[in-house]
């Protein structure tokens, strides 16, 4: 659920960097000009491997080989730069301050402190030794970092943010504040300065200040963790009914308030001294969570992963983090790695359900379906109200084509809701494809005409029953209404381009067909089945080499579905004329 990942801004931070953060930097000299004999070839080959395990997103194999590269050339800033954002990103923390400090020349604390920023020095190794001084109590080694941090870029928002928690870890309140005013006037940033602004004040105890700022993140739609703050600070200042009000219009608007009835229990009865964000480090750690948050949300996510990092340099136990970084490595289908980021979780009441739940997702694409089975089945019977851990036992048991299992956990989701609203239209959808399989066809049907009165114009559900009645010579007429419908409704979808050319072929327009089902093909060029239908319209309309030219490119891509057989022999013998074909 999005509301789990605390997405406070929803703007395009992402083009504000220029360029990616690991984006390759160009062959050195040094190793361009590698000879014979020097010992610059294997570097020249650590470096070459490194750049293309990190093409290959193995950020792993990437920092070995750069610094196999990098020590063969130490001086090189480059290679420097890459090691230190490539083992930062693995969440080495000693390895990246290592580099960090050789990246800064190891100098930093207050000698800096009133200088101007260096606009060239690296952000995410000032960011990173910040958060370290400020971690290990030396505030003025700290100050000193933060002072180098740049202005620009993501600059606009770490660095106001950096400081002013710099500030509060000195009991400077007015001057943090002062320090976080450049986020007020950017678009998009108000909820980001409100909530620190609040948690600033909270903190310090100016409890009617905080208040203000705290209501100015909470009169629109906030996610989760805001609500967990501003609650836990409405419980400690004593306005648990507002609190009480709070979880209630969380729960009301969340599109799944069964999944925040134990948070909200959890937050109600939390004890009234236990703070969500209880000093300056885990202030700072808050405000890089939720710049990763934002940045992922944009599909940042090499800046998202290392501010989530830092952030856990800060605060371990900051479960949100967690997830972040755990959904950043499923996305990249380092599923070992994001298992171990959501393990952690199991027992966390607020996010210990959707770090299960996505655990399960990771041991199916990991192929382990027996493990995420058995997950599935103990969320489904722990929580027997709920659907969606049965829902997507179903769908395992779909993609494993096991369908009778599939057609029960199905079932069983639909008993659980009771009558079907629009939004359940898909779990009839799955339903019907796995009844389908098993040639249940009646029952598919009735599933399809049932999800349709929900969700009349879903262009899936149009074209699975107009090409299934297409494909079994029934209700023609209207099927083929459906079919261009959904055409319409999605013409850049090559499968429902093909239901509608194979629509037309039935009803005997073969250069109807021709045309639709060409363009099928250029939008699907490897599909097996919209191949061979092509290939049956050029036999029709009278253009035969055509035909066996789609045909063998049928036969190249076939896939386990594919009947060889039949279109071998239409390869051999062509198809019977219109007639005998009438009469078989």
């Amino acid at each position: 659920m999005t509301s789990f990942r605390s997405r406070l801004l929803a703007i395009p931070l992402a083009a504000l960097i220029a360029g990616g953060v690991l984006a390759p930097a160009a062959l050195t000299p040094a190793f361009a000009a590698g000879q014979p004999g020097d010992g610059t070839g294997s570097a020249t080959g650590s470096y070459l491997a490194g750049r293309y395990a990190q093409h290959q997103d193995d950020w792993s194999a990437a920092a070995r080989f750069t610094a196999q590269a990098l020590a063969a050339d130490p001086d090189d800033a480059a290679l420097l730069r890459r090691s230190f954002l490539l083992r930062l990103g693995e969440g080495r923390i000693d390895t990246a301050l290592g580099y960090a400090g050789r990246l800064l020349g190891g100098q930093g604390g207050p000698a800096n402190q009133d200088g101007p920023a260096n606009q060239g020095e690296p952000q995410m190794a000032l960011t990173l030794l910040t958060a370290d001084a400020l971690a290990k109590g030396r505030l003025d080694e700290a100050d000193g970092y933060a002072a180098r941090l740049p202005s620009d870029g993501l600059g606009r928002f770490l660095t106001p943010l950096t400081r002013a928690w710099l500030l509060v870890a000195r009991g400077r309140t007015d001057e943090a504040l002062a320090a976080l005013e450049p986020l007020a006037p950017i678009q998009g940033f108000g909820a980001l300065y409100n909530l620190h602004a609040g948690l600033i004040l909270d903190l310090a105890g100016r409890n009617d200040e905080a208040a203000a700022r705290y209501a100015k993140v909470t009169d629109t739609d906030a996610p989760l963790r805001v609500v967990q703050i501003v609650g836990n600070f409405m419980q400690r200042t004593g306005r648990r009914d507002e609190a009480r009000k709070l979880y209630q219009t969380f729960q009301a608007t969340n599109p799944d308030g069964l999944l925040v009835e134990p948070a909200i229990a959890t937050m109600t009865n939390a004890p009234d001294g236990v703070r969500p964000v209880p000093d300056a480090r885990s202030g700072l750690a808050e405000a890089l969570f939720d710049l990763g948050s934002a940045l992922h949300h944009e599909n940042a996510d090499e800046p998202a992963l290392l501010f989530g990092r830092i952030a856990l340099h800060l605060r371990d136990d900051l479960a949100l983090a967690h997830l972040l970084i755990g959904d950043i490595m499923a996305a990249r289908d380092h599923h070992e790695e994001a298992l171990a980021e959501y393990r952690p979780l199991e027992a966390d009441p607020l996010l210990g359900w959707t770090a299960r739940m996505r655990q399960s997702d990771s041991l199916a694409r990991m192929d382990r379906d027996d493990d995420a089975i058995a997950l599935l089945k103990a969320l489904s019977a722990e929580r027997p109200e709920r659907t969606d851990a049965v829902s997507r036992l179903g769908d395992i048991y779909r993609y494993a084509k096991r369908y009778g299992e599939a057609i029960t956990a199905y079932g069983t989701a639909l008993e659980r809701i009771g009558t079907p609203q629009e939004r359940h239209w898909p779990l009839l959808y799955a339903r019907a494809m796995s009844y389908e399989k098993t040639n249940q066809w009646a029952q598919a049907e009735a599933d399809l005409r049932t999800a349709l009165t929900l969700k009349p114009d879903e262009p899936s559900l149009l074209n699975f029953l107009g090409y299934s009645w297409i494909d079994r010579g029934q209700n023609l007429d209207k099927a083929k209404a459906m079919v261009e419908r959904a055409v319409a409704l999605r013409p850049r979808d090559g499968y429902i381009v093909d239901s509608l050319g194979w629509a037309l072929y039935t009803l005997g327009d073969y250069e109807g067909a021709v045309a639709r089902l060409e363009r099928a093909v250029e939008l699907k060029p490897g599909d097996p089945t919209i191949n061979d239908h092509l290939g049956d319209a050029y036999w029709r309309a009278g253009r035969r080499n055509e035909a066996r030219f789609q045909w063998m490119r049928a036969l190249r891509n076939a896939d386990e579905d594919t009947d060889k057989a039949a279109i071998q022999a239409k390869l051999e013998t062509g198809m019977p004329d219109r007639k005998a074909a009438a009469k078989q």
